[in-house]
């Protein structure tokens, strides 16, 4: 959302308010400085071990002044998070319209990925502005009984954000240990992945870390303790991955742009890796992005460890596989997503 706020405060016939929850407060305020955007609303939810029921109480008791305050035109809202669901659940109580950033994502299936999926479905139902970043999107809001007129195809911001990130002249201590070899991007961190899925995960990744000489993997873990254990159990003696903290978004498009290929059971990386035309493997057994899956920038492993193993080992060994994989055409956007959404509200706020 950061480059479409920065977007939005170019337009002289829009005034744009910005308030944060603080869902993910390190991740948030790494964001936040990269992109010089400064909240004027700041919930600051976030606490040790803190639950859906705990974020979803909090985010919707507090946003609900900011609203009250602002009476916004139209309130903004990105994506799948509990954060998105709330404020769009508040805004609804409050009969406030809203614009859903990157909707049409679906797989129909509430509980895959979790709580993601059902976030976006009510959000779906309760916005008047759908933003979809393809076509395909687009027709799962139409099938859903959306009106055309307001369903527009945009691209998504997060290409957008990858144009102000990535940058030639980048150097980390991490890189510089991989320089040798072939560099693996690894997150994992998905609710419903948690116990047995992540084990299942982690132990097909370590088998052909252990069977590759030339390759290395970094993984920046994720905060939950749960996601911790797991890793630590099945790859915390492994000599040929790092395990490190969380990085900021201008380090992880970095990665990403400098990896030979990314694991992942994320949703955005599913969209930002094949930008730089590098594979991406997803550990999920659903995805809401299957434009990726049929052009083939994607492929979908679930997370059986042998389906995970044999995938990883082929687009190690098998150049051709990986070339068709790394060719792909990614079908997210042009990087003009945020012009577009700024034009279409713009013209809306001015034909009023």
């Amino acid at each position: 959302m950061c480059p479409l706020v920065n977007e939005l405060k170019k337009r002289n016939t829009l005034e744009t308010v910005v308030c944060v929850t603080g869902q993910h407060r390190q991740m948030l305020d790494q964001v936040l400085e990269i992109f010089n955007v400064i909240p004027d609303h700041d919930l600051s939810v976030m606490k040790q071990r803190q639950t859906l029921f705990d974020i979803t109480t909090n985010i919707l008791n507090g946003i609900k002044n900011v609203l009250e305050e602002e009476r916004p035109d139209v309130c903004l809202i990105h994506g799948d998070t509990s954060t998105t669901f709330v404020t769009a659940l508040a805004c609804f109580y409050l009969q406030i319209p809203v614009g859903h950033v990157e909707a049409g994502l679906r797989t129909y299936n509430i509980y895959s990925p979790y709580p993601e999926e059902f976030n976006r479905q009510v959000v779906g139902i309760i916005s008047q502005y759908h933003f979809a970043p393809t076509e395909l999107a687009k027709k799962h809001l139409l099938d859903e009984g959306k009106v055309q007129k307001d369903v527009f195809v945009t691209g998504n911001t997060v290409i957008d954000a990858m144009q102000h990130t990535v940058v030639e002249d980048y150097h980390h201590p991490e890189l510089d240990w991989c320089a040798d070899s072939r560099m693996i991007l690894i997150t994992a961190h998905r609710r419903e992945n948690l116990g047995q899925p992540m084990h299942n995960m982690f132990r097909a990744i370590r088998r052909v870390l252990d069977e590759h000489t030339n390759v290395k993997a970094i993984y920046p873990i994720h905060m939950n303790p749960l996601v911790r254990k797991a890793a630590d159990e099945e790859l915390g003696e492994c000599d040929r991955i790092h395990i490190i903290e969380p990085i900021d978004v201008f380090d992880c498009h970095n990665f990403e742009a400098r990896c030979y290929l990314c694991l992942t059971d994320s949703g955005g990386i599913q969209e930002e890796c094949p930008s730089y035309g590098k594979p991406v493997l997803v550990m999920r057994d659903t995805t809401e992005r299957p434009e990726g899956i049929e052009a083939g920038t994607l492929k979908l492993v679930g997370t059986d460890e042998d389906t995970i193993y044999r995938w990883f080992t082929k687009l190690l060994d098998d150049d051709q596989e990986y070339a068709k994989m790394a060719h792909a055409v990614n079908p997210y956007g042009d990087g003009h997503a945020c012009e577009r959404i700024a034009d279409i509200l713009e013209k809306g706020w001015t034909e009023r």
